[in-house]
């Protein structure tokens, strides 16, 4: 398997450093920060002079005499320098594209990092196992100054150390995390890629997934949206009569709280939903989205505000990684007029920008949830979606859509996330 093909993992562990160790965390997390913007301004100076970028070992060497480069363990400033590499690589690919015709607006060069704290990487090889625990070095700056050549942090017991490439101190809203990037080998399940499954996003319905053999439910999203907006007026209600760049611990705590609820959210999602592939044999699912989506929108200030913290990209992602690892199809494919058109009376499905003049849908939305076909009978409005969101990429990729039953169309389980709760109609 090749390395594009490799599929990683991320385990985060929230560390409960001492005083002594919480503040030398955040000393090398601040040097990493400084580091990075260093990094950053000799990269842009190249680039902006010579129209060149910068390369991993010429960046290492530039730093190699910065003061701050010196500050921690070599290898993990050496990383944060790997990292500004990495992303000005990037940045000449999309300028690429950007001249190909292929983007639409043209990318600026990575640029600087406001003051605070940064991620501090080590490899595994610079890393050593002392019974259960991880000792991570911190260089001989930080021994002359603080006393400290090293610090521990725990194993988690359900990893195995040989699998672990690197290990990652993360610091968030006033919390530190130890992150363990390790490698996964990809898991083939017994799917049949001409089986799919199709997914239409939003709000209250978070995701409504309707299948080629007849089954559908909803993963609801109204606790969610609860949960941002408690965020939300708590957050206006603490900066009532302040700046927009006032920040409190408090703020940073119910801030780290929200941010946790969303990964927890995004992760029992997609995890659901690959679940229901890997039971039904289900080899491709189809995830309906339109880039930029979040960017334009206006949905009214109030669903505006919902819509665009909603991490439903996030959640995108993280199903298209387990697709990977089990070796399920994953489409994206855009959703121009899926809410509209009526896919039982087989209505054509135009791309955006190229709906011809005399275009009609058969039926229409009556109400919010609720579409009528164009024969007058009633279907689940999202379910609707989700199946045409199918038939958009159905004759391309060759899926078979005759197991497919207005029964899925009409009685969606519901599923809440958290309780684990099921109904059997909406």
């Amino acid at each position: 398997m090749s390395k594009k093909q490799q599929c990683w993992g991320c385990q985060q562990v929230l560390l409960s450093p001492d005083k002594e160790l919480s503040a030398i965390l955040e000393y090398i997390c601040t040097e990493s920060n400084k580091i990075y913007n260093c990094a950053v301004y000799y990269a842009r100076q190249i680039w902006f002079k010579t129209k060149r970028i910068a390369g991993r070992a010429e960046l290492c060497a530039a730093m190699k005499q910065n003061r701050h480069f010196t500050a921690m363990y070599v290898s993990a400033s050496q990383q944060v320098c790997n990292g500004v590499a990495e992303a000005f690589k990037s940045f000449r690919e999309l300028n690429k594209l950007f001249w190909e015709g292929a983007l639409e607006q043209r990318p600026k060069p990575p640029t600087y990092r406001k003051s605070g704290l940064f991620t501090v990487s080590y490899p595994r090889r610079w890393l050593k196992l002392v019974g259960d625990k991880i000792r991570l070095p911190l260089g001989n700056q930080v021994k002359a100054w603080f006393g400290l050549s090293e610090f521990f942090i725990d194993m988690p017991s359900n990893l195995d150390w040989q699998r672990v490439k690197e290990v990652r101190i993360l610091p968030r809203n006033g919390a530190f995390y130890a992150e363990f990037a390790y490698k996964l080998d990809p898991q083939r399940a017994k799917v049949d890629s001409n089986k799919a499954l199709g997914i239409d996003h939003g709000i209250d319905n978070w995701l409504t997934c309707v299948d080629t053999v007849g089954n559908s439910f909803i993963v609801d999203g109204k606790h969610l949206k609860s949960l941002n907006q408690w965020y939300n007026k708590r957050v206006a209600t603490l900066k009532e009569g302040h700046d927009e760049s006032y920040w409190t611990k408090q703020l940073a705590a119910i801030t780290e709280k929200r941010n946790r609820q969303m990964r927890d959210a995004i992760n029992k999602a997609a995890r659901l939903v690959v679940d229901h592939c890997l039971t039904h044999g289900i080899g491709t699912i189809v995830f309906g989205w339109n880039q930029g989506q979040k960017n334009g929108a206006n949905l009214g200030h109030k669903t505006n505000q919902t819509f665009v913290q909603i991490p439903t990209a996030r959640l995108k992602q993280r199903i298209a990684q387990l697709c990977s690892l089990y070796g399920i199809q994953f489409v994206e494919t855009e959703e121009s007029y899926t809410s509209q058109a009526s896919t039982l009376d087989n209505d054509d499905l135009p791309v955006f920008g190229e709906k011809p003049a005399e275009w009609k849908p058969s039926g229409k939305r009556v109400k919010r949830g609720l579409y009528r076909t164009g024969q007058n009978g009633y279907v689940n409005a999202d379910c609707n979606g989700a199946v045409n969101i199918i038939r958009k990429v159905a004759g391309t990729i060759g899926i078979d859509l005759m197991e497919l039953s207005r029964g899925a169309l009409t009685t969606p389980v519901r599923i809440r996330i958290w309780t684990l709760n099921e109904s059997p109609s909406l």
